[in-house]
Parts: C-alpha cells; sequence; structure tokens
C-alpha cells in the first residue's frame, strides 16, 4: 500500500502530540517495517523545518528532515501539481497541493487527521488508525 501521509501526522510523531501520537507512531512502524510505503510532499518538508524549529530548534529540525528523508518518498510538487491544486480548490491550499501529489503519483490513499479537509477526493483518505488497524489485521 502506497500512502501520502499528510503534514500533520508526521508533526503529530514529531511533536509527540496527544491523542494522535501513538497512532502516527504505529503508521511510521510500518513504513519502517516495509509494510506500507509513505510518501510526504517536498511541501512538507519546508512546513516540519518551520513549525519544529519554532518549537523544539533548529538542530531538531534538521534532525527530523534527515530522518524523514531516510524512510520516506518524497512527491515532487512541480508546475502541474501546483495547477492542478487550484483546480481542485479545497479550502486549504496545502491540502490540494497534496491531494495532487497523491492523484499523480497514483497513491493508494492519503493519511490525514483532518479527513474533512479532503472533501470529493479521488485518492481515499484514510486516518493513521484506519491504516494501522488495516494492515495488522492481515
Amino acid at each position: 500500500m502506497k500512502v501520502l501521509i499528510d503534514t500533520n501526522v508526521v508533526l503529530d510523531v514529531i511533536l509527540d502530540r496527544e491523542p494522535f501520537v501513538e497512532s502516527a507512531v504505529a503508521l511510521f512502524d510500518l513504513v519502517e517495517a516495509g509494510r506500507l510505503q509513505g510518501y510526504i510532499t517536498a511541501t512538507t518538508i519546508t512546513t516540519i523545518f518551520y513549525v519544529v524549529r519554532k518549537l523544539k530548534g533548529r538542530q531538531v529540525a534538521l534532525e527530523a528532515i534527515a530522518k524523514l528523508l531516510q524512510g520516506m518518498v518524497l512527491c515532487s510538487v512541480t508546475h502541474q501539481i501546483i495547477q492542478q491544486a487550484l483546480i481542485i480548490d479545497l479550502d486549504d491550499f496545502e491540502d490540494g497541493v497534496q491531494l495532487a501529489c497523491a492523484a499523480h503519483d497514483a497513491l493508494d490513499a492519503i493519511v490525514t487527521r483532518d479527513k474533512n479537509d479532503f472533501q470529493n477526493a479521488t485518492v481515499a483518505v484514510l486516518s493513521a488508525a484506519d491504516v494501522v488497524a488495516q494492515l495488522t489485521v492481515e
């Protein structure tokens, strides 16, 4: 299964945000174990750096990005992706970019805790808990 992991789920792990961290860590454990292929957008990297640097410092932010780059596939954010995100026209433009990337890369799902933000998505939208439950049953 190939999934795009939303920025909020990545931040849940890095910032240890309750009550979301447990399912997010379990999701990343599945990626690390090779049971799930995790993708993030290039824009997620810059957002992660900005947020984590402000809250935890530059070194923690750089370490988080280095770790993400080891285990995740990076979706390119191209001119075409941005144009598609404009057409998708979600309330949150970043979500539109992520949806456009997931569709472009033919991913199976977007993993987020803000499922309502992806109304009328052409890609399945699941929570981390949904994916973890699905893959631990198999």
